[in-house]
């Protein structure tokens, strides 16, 4: 061939390839540290498909997690280290553990109601008791069941080579999954490694030794547990003392005397302010005629979120009168209706004054966190202490339940308004008022009325736990029926709840659509 007939473009980018190959040899051989030829060629082979591409690490094999653990892949190393320890706990059970134990303490249990069978038999017959027949069969039935037991403590302890060879299936079919795997999943950290150098590469002896004696002390532990149950008391039980917990339940205590010694009036002027606005809802939805609430829920629904909507709303509201459920169910949503309002009042202003402060909102963060996933029972004690029972105490458990959608959708909301829009709005000359109300709310509006809607969800589903506190209303219906095991009467009352929700759920959705 003419060497003018080459194409230059193709030289270029043979010396490109050539280039780009000898650079990714490098960044692996600075990457893995040891071995380097050797993860060069399955990195390779790996590189080459988008498929999970099998390979062979016999040291990735033969330590399984501590491998994992010290190149860094952790994710790999716990599922890993939980099948092994599982794998040697099985061997040790099979190999040094008691696996008639269990069987052997309960004969020694019945051996004990035994001797006093026979004891009490041993005297009937003495005093020729009416008794003597009821003693035989008693001292036969647990004979018998003795019997019973100490065949199942020797098949039990037949089984011991079943189980190791269990365990030794599980550690081999684990050891093959960690040598096939770990290959592919180097390769998947070293091309993390390549847009961000700040992750750990080589194998750091500080890692090692960590990951070894993190591994070791796991399984040993495991082992030992569940091979000599009850033979090390420091395994089975956790270190304490009670006067630690008695000492805390005492501090507890007088912090929250103290709280309330020092703040009764505060909380008695908030105690009348939530209860009046509940007490202005409860006359407007409990005292005002029946067909004008009716006829407004119905128009409501029909105005926001269709005709169709309307007449299923009609048709619900016709249920909880015929039931008998009318009164409780305005009761409940005058309780809703004083939470709710409240929660909005305070959530929406505060998500607005949060969203654009990241250090306001880490700092509510974990409070809201808090009130989320603590149980209500539990807040509900110092709750009762501070407001007593009654609609009050309902009303400031279910806004602390409730409260929080409202607080992280609107900052959701407001924090998803593209700043282009934002910027827009400013070049043209708008002031921080018109930027709020003109720009930001209405398109973080959507966003807030979902926050609305769950607010309004979550507190409708403390109705029943709020009535343990003196809420009336269907929770109270549902908690007697829990009470008297009446089936029919909590179905239909909560289906009194369930129907409740429904109305405000479309009424709340059919204005955000």
């Amino acid at each position: 061939m003419n060497k003018q007939d080459i194409n230059p473009l193709e030289d270029t980018e043979s010396e490109a390839a050539l280039a780009y190959a000898q650079e990714r040899r490098e960044n692996i051989r600075t990457f893995v540290r040891t071995n380097p030829d050797y993860y060069i060629r399955n990195f390779d082979k790996i590189g080459a498909s988008s498929r999970f591409t099998p390979t062979f690490n016999l040291m990735a094999g033969l330590f399984g997690p501590i491998w994992f653990g010290a190149r860094g892949l952790w994710s790999w190393a716990l599922p890993f280290l939980i099948l092994e320890a599982l794998a040697f706990v099985q061997i040790a059970r099979g190999l040094f553990g008691d696996l008639a134990a269990e069987a052997m303490a309960r004969i020694a249990s019945i051996e004990g109601t035994l001797e006093l069978r026979r004891q009490q038999l041993a005297a009937a017959i003495e005093n020729n008791s009416d008794r003597v027949d009821a003693f035989k069969r008693t001292v036969d039935s647990l004979e018998a069941n003795i019997d019973g037991i100490r065949d199942e403590a020797v098949a039990l302890a037949a089984q011991g080579p079943w189980i190791v060879l269990t365990g030794v299936i599980i550690l081999i079919l684990a050891k093959f999954a960690q040598a096939t795997v770990a290959n592919w999943a180097l390769e998947a950290r070293f091309s993390d490694w390549l847009s961000d150098r700040s992750i750990r590469s080589g194998l750091p002896s500080a890692e090692i030794v960590f990951s070894a004696i993190f591994m070791i002390l796991i399984v040993t532990t495991a082992m030992v547990h569940y091979s000599f149950p009850g033979r090390f008391s420091l395994l089975s039980a956790f270190p304490t003392d009670p006067d630690i917990r008695l000492t805390s339940i005492a501090w507890v205590e007088e912090f929250i005397a103290f709280c309330v010694r020092n703040s009764e009036a505060f909380f008695e002027a908030l105690t009348f302010g939530i209860r009046s606005l509940l007490d202005a809802l409860e006359v407007i939805l409990v005292q005002t005629p029946w067909i004008v609430i009716a006829s407004l829920i119905v128009l409501l629904t029909w105005l926001t979120a269709g005709i169709r909507t309307a007449i299923y709303s009609g048709a619900f509201l016709a249920y909880m009168g015929l039931l008998g459920f009318w009164e409780a169910a305005m009761t409940t949503l005058a309780l809703l209706g004083t939470a709710a309002c409240l929660s909005i009042a305070i959530g929406i202003p505060l998500g607005m004054f949060a969203a654009r402060r990241p250090r306001f909102y880490a700092f509510i963060q974990p409070i809201m966190d808090f009130m989320q996933t603590m149980p209500a029972f539990v807040f509900m004690v110092p709750v009762i202490a501070f407001f007593g029972v009654g609609k009050p105490a309902a009303v400031v458990v279910t806004m602390i339940f409730g409260g929080t959608p409202v607080v992280r959708l609107t900052v959701l909301g407001l924090r998803g308004v593209p700043e282009s829009v934002r910027e827009a709005a400013i070049s043209f000359g708008a002031n921080k008022w018109y930027l709020l109300t003109k720009v930001d709310l209405p398109l973080a509006s959507p966003s807030i009325r979902a926050g609305i809607n769950q607010t309004i969800m979550l507190s409708l589903a403390m109705v029943v736990v709020a009535s343990l506190i003196g809420a009336k209303g269907l929770g109270e219906d549902v908690l007697e029926a829990l009470q008297y095991a009446n089936v029919g009467q909590g179905i239909l009352a909560g289906f009194s709840i369930l129907f409740c929700a429904m109305i405000l759920d479309r009424i709340v959705q059919g204005a955000r659509k």
